[in-house]
């Protein structure tokens, strides 16, 4: 069995790796070209060194990589649980949502998602990814941790997928280097053997007498299951139903093996029972199964079985060509190649031509050159500088020595120097307004709609982070009620990063429902689906809302009593909420004063009982 899951692995590597080999040879390409600045050919830089000709790099390329991946760290995507059937409800996906976001901050998620983009960017595809660990290493509790992948070509996909995510990906391979050491030291009987593969993230072997390749490999396998459903519309999954069982029988006395040894039907059966709820119908649905392994090219190190349905690794493409049934993915870079070669080169030809060029030669006449250590100087006239030049007396009919006037700067060199950026900036569609040059408007208006003309040619890559990360919310939400659920109480945050701690199903406590008592929530109850946000930071939301409500205020002063306290409680300074506070206080006791409100404990206008009124 073993045997037969390596050859299947090393398989799927093989057609991976010859499938998306132009793309990796592509991207290795463009991230040498931009970030290493590896921008001309190795003849011709040579033969230029070896003449003493400048070979100038005038990389204007990380800028404009810069320029798409800061506007998307400027407007982060948030991810928003919304619920799906009638077994979900909307307080349940607001703490879905919270617990969503204290795990994107807890994994300090937003270097993963800023790296990914930044491959995205500049070589055509990146990726960041899921993973459950310990809490703590004194817990058996588990979390999931939205990690970056710092080297996109690591990570070798099912090149016959055609999702925008990796939702239909059947494999999937992580590989990395581990020195031998380190490889006995965690895996004390392995015995690894080389692998041959790669295609430009590392060299060729998978094993060598330093290092042995470890590749984390990923398999998706169809499988499937019998669901149920209840008359009140709710559908539950015969795995959930059954874990459910188990955890009321032990509540109900019996012992661990005892539980684990019940027949599924005597299991589903006493719970039906003991809840009286009877499923109303039930089928064979399709499913599927993820498996991790870490295997070298002889050996499975570890083999886990993993939580959801997808396998978690979040690809983030740049643009997507289709032709022949291969896709091809290019970045920024990949048409911006040429312009920003030609760039170097006319640069470097202008600095050759002027300020490399031999200083203009001397008119003389051959008698009036001196003699002795004077002679030397006029030798070395058009390349040093000397403070004085001495000739001798003019003879008959000779004159004065003169310089050669300089020809002036080359202007056709230049030009094309100017052709070349003007054909980087068409390409790449960032124009100076976008990098924050002044042009002929005067306008707000008129600027920024120059500003947006840019960020359109470019938010496909920000909107494809976000197809990313709506993928990642998704693969959260499906493990997110089997990981958590055992726990008594859970901290969430709020949509402005508030903490706050909600106790679920089997804890007590919580939040208050309609009929008093405390509100438990259950995460594996119900189906929740995810969409996500592109937008200004809510710290920047604060912002532009202070500044409305004060223009607001502006216009219409007899709105200031009433929104003063809106106003403070959303400018960004210490105590900023407390003093939010004393203000609506203070406009509470001048609504009494007024009648408007009814003094504490009194009634309410027209006799209406305090409890109707709304919430001050």
């Amino acid at each position: 069995m073993p045997d037969d899951i390596l050859r299947t692995a090393l398989d799927q590597f093989q057609q991976s790796q010859s499938a998306s080999g132009a793309n990796r040879r592509d991207a290795i390409a463009d991230i040498e070209f931009a970030r290493l600045g590896e921008q001309w050919p190795a003849a011709i830089r040579r033969q230029r060194q070896l003449e003493g000709r400048p070979v100038l790099t005038i990389n204007r390329l990380p800028s404009l990589i810069r320029q798409v991946v800061n506007d998307a760290r400027q407007n982060k995507p948030a991810i928003s649980v919304h619920p799906v059937d009638g077994g979900a409800d909307y307080d349940t996906a607001e703490v879905i949502g919270g617990l969503l976001r204290a795990i994107e901050r807890n994994s300090n998620a937003g270097v993963a998602y800023d790296t990914a983009i930044d491959h995205a960017v500049t070589g055509g595809f990146g990726f960041f990814r899921i993973e459950v660990d310990y809490a703590h290493p004194e817990s058996f509790d588990m979390d999931a941790r939205i990690s970056r992948i710092a080297n996109p070509l690591s990570v070798y996909w099912d090149t016959a997928s055609m999702e925008v995510d990796a939702s239909d990906w059947r494999y999937a391979f992580v590989s990395d280097f581990m020195p031998r050491t380190e490889l006995q030291r965690k895996y004390p009987k392995a015995a690894p053997s080389s692998w041959d593969g790669g295609s430009g993230d590392q060299p060729p072997d998978w094993g060598d007498t330093e290092a042995v390749r470890v590749a984390e490999y990923w398999s998706r396998e169809s499988d499937s299951q019998k669901i149920y459903g209840f008359e009140d519309g709710s559908v539950y999954s015969e795995a959930l139903l059954i874990e459910a069982a188990k955890r009321m029988a032990m509540s109900l006395g019996y012992d661990q093996e005892t539980v684990r040894s019940a027949p599924k039907a005597l299991l589903l059966r006493e719970l039906f029972s003991q809840t009286g709820r009877a499923p109303a119908r039930e089928r064979d649905a399709e499913t599927h199964k993820v498996t991790r392994r870490v295997i070298t090219a002889n050996e499975i190190l570890e083999e886990t079985s993993w939580p959801g349905t997808t396998i978690p690794i979040c690809p983030v493409w740049g643009e997507e060509i289709v032709v022949r049934g291969i896709r091809h993915f290019r970045g920024l870079i990949r048409d911006a190649r040429d312009p920003q070669a030609m760039l170097n080169f006319w640069r470097s030809a202008s600095t050759e031509l002027v300020a490399l060029a031999p200083r203009a030669p001397w008119l003389i006449d051959e008698d009036a050159l001196p003699e002795g250590e004077e002679l030397a100087k006029w030798l070395t006239a058009n390349t040093r500088s000397h403070a004085y030049l001495t000739f001798r007396g003019r003879g008959a009919g000779g004159q004065m020595p003169s310089r050669v006037p300089f020809a002036g700067v080359p202007a056709g060199a230049l030009q094309e120097a100017l052709n070349a950026s003007d054909d980087l900036k068409s390409v790449t569609g960032i124009f100076d307004a976008a990098l924050g040059a002044r042009g002929n408007e005067t306008s707000g208006r008129a600027i920024n709609a120059r500003q947006r003309q840019s960020n359109t040619s470019t938010f496909h890559f920000i909107d494809n982070l976000s197809r990313a990360i709506q993928y990642c919310g998704r693969c959260l939400v499906e493990i997110v009620g089997g990981l958590y659920s055992q726990r008594q109480a859970i901290q969430i945050l709020g949509p402005d990063m508030t903490p706050k701690v909600v106790q679920l199903a089997q804890g007590g406590g919580g939040a208050l429902n309609p009929e008093g008592q405390p509100r438990l929530y259950d995460l594996s109850v119900g189906r929740y689906d995810v969409t996500v946000k592109t937008g200004p930071s809510y710290a920047t939301q604060r912002e532009e809302a202070a500044n409305s409500l004060m223009e607001l205020v502006r216009a219409y002063p007899a709105a200031a009593p009433v929104l003063g306290d809106l106003i403070v409680r959303n400018m960004d300074w210490p105590d900023a909420d407390e003093a939010a506070k004393r203000i609506q206080m203070l406009q509470q006791m001048m609504l009494q004063q007024q009648g408007m409100l009814p003094p504490p404990g009194g009634p309410g206008p027209q006799g209406m009982p305090p409890a109707a009124l709304p919430p001050g």
